[in-house]
C-alpha cells in the first residue's frame, strides 16, 4: 500500500510537467512607436504609433499537412504624423501635413514547413479629425508635460479607408545555428496606402526556426504536439526599399476633392533602415529597435528616425488531446 502513493505522486507530477510545457495558444500585447524614444529632442513627421493586437492559433493537428500553423490576429491602432515639429507658427512651416489614421483590422497568418510566410491583412478607418490624432498627442503632451501642441488646424480631411496587405516572408540563408538572413515583401493597396516593398532581415543570437519565433509573431500555436519554444534573444537588421503609389496622410484622401489645406505628392521611393534586439521567453516577449527612414517628400526639412517598443504577453494552454 505505500509503495502506491510513490507511485501516483510521481504519475500526477508526469502529467503536470507535460501539460506545463505545452505551447500557449493566444497572445496579447501593445506596440509604442515614437520619436521622443530615441532622446534627440525631435517630434516631427511620424511621432507616434500606438497599436494593441490579440493574436490566437488555430486547431492544427494535420501532421502530413505543409502548413505548420495558422494563427490569426484582430488590431487597434493609431498613426500619427507631425510636420517639422508638432508646434508651428504658420502654415509656411507645415513640410509635411498633420495627419491621423484610426483604424481596426483582421489579419490572417500562415507558417509553412519549409519557413516561408504568408500574411494577408484588412483593415478599415478614418483619417483627418475623425481619427483623434490632436486629442491624442494633446494628451500625451499634457501627460508627459511637453510643449504646447499647435498645428493641427492644417491636417488632412476626414475621409473613411479601407486598406488591404498581403506580407511574405522566406528564408534565405542559415548560416549556422545562430544567424540567418530572410526575404520580406509586402504589397498594400487601400485608400490611405497603396505601394509595395521588399527588404533582407539579418538575424543573431539565439534564433528558432521562422514558424516558431518572435521575428514572425509565431510562438504561439494550437497542436497536442507542440511546447513551448526555447528561448530567443539576438540583434536583427533589416534595410528595406519602398515604392509609394499612394498615402492619404501626405496627399490627402483619394477620393476627397477637399484634401486639406495643405497636400504633398510623395517621393515614389523611399529607403528604411530597422536595426533592434528582441526576446522572448515563456510567456513575454520584449522588443524594441531603432528605425532610419529616409525623406518622403521634397519638402521636408529632415529625414527621420523614431524608435519602437513592444510587449506581448501568452497564455492558454491548448488542452486537446493527442491522437493514436
Amino acid at each position: 500500500m505505500k509503495s502506491v502513493f510513490p507511485i501516483t505522486f510521481f504519475l500526477l507530477l508526469a502529467s503536470f510537467s507535460f501539460s506545463q510545457n505545452k505551447n500557449f495558444t493566444s497572445e496579447f500585447g501593445f506596440k509604442s512607436e515614437n520619436d521622443a524614444y530615441l532622446a534627440y529632442g525631435q517630434d516631427r513627421y511620424y511621432t507616434n504609433g500606438l497599436f494593441i493586437t490579440f493574436r490566437h492559433a488555430l486547431k492544427s493537428d494535420r501532421t502530413d499537412s505543409k502548413t505548420v500553423k495558422r494563427i490569426w490576429e484582430a488590431e487597434a491602432g493609431q498613426y500619427m504624423y507631425n510636420a517639422q515639429s508638432g508646434s508651428v507658427p504658420d502654415i509656411s512651416y507645415v513640410d509635411r501635413p498633420f495627419a491621423a489614421y484610426l483604424y481596426g483590422g483582421f489579419k490572417m497568418n500562415w507558417f509553412l514547413s519549409n519557413e516561408q510566410v504568408f500574411q494577408v491583412a484588412l483593415n478599415g478607418g478614418t483619417i483627418g479629425p475623425d481619427a483623434l490624432g490632436e486629442d491624442a498627442q494633446k494628451l500625451l503632451h499634457k501627460v508627459v508635460k511637453f510643449y504646447e501642441v499647435t498645428g493641427w488646424q492644417y491636417q488632412v480631411n476626414n475621409e473613411l479607408a479601407l486598406n488591404t496587405s498581403i506580407d511574405y516572408t522566406r528564408l534565405l540563408s542559415r548560416t549556422g545555428p545562430h544567424s540567418d538572413f530572410s526575404l520580406k515583401g509586402y504589397a498594400n493597396i487601400g485608400t490611405t496606402f497603396s505601394g509595395a516593398g521588399a527588404g533582407i532581415l539579418f538575424r543573431a543570437g539565439n534564433i528558432n526556426r521562422l514558424f516558431s519565433s518572435v521575428s514572425t509573431n509565431s510562438r504561439i500555436s494550437n497542436s497536442a504536439t507542440d511546447t513551448v519554444p526555447s528561448r530567443e534573444l539576438f540583434f536583427f537588421a533589416q534595410p528595406s526599399l519602398h515604392f509609394i503609389a499612394y498615402d492619404a496622410t501626405i496627399q490627402g484622401g483619394m477620393f476627397s476633392d477637399d484634401k486639406g489645406p495643405v497636400t504633398f505628392s510623395p517621393r515614389r521611393m523611399a529607403f528604411s533602415q530597422e536595426v533592434g534586439l528582441k526576446y522572448a521567453a515563456e510567456r513575454w516577449t520584449l522588443n524594441f529597435s531603432v528605425i532610419f527612414r529616409s525623406r518622403e517628400i521634397k519638402s521636408q526639412v529632415h529625414a527621420h528616425q523614431y524608435g519602437s517598443a513592444s510587449v506581448f504577453y501568452r497564455f492558454g494552454r491548448n488542452s486537446h488531446k493527442k491522437k493514436d
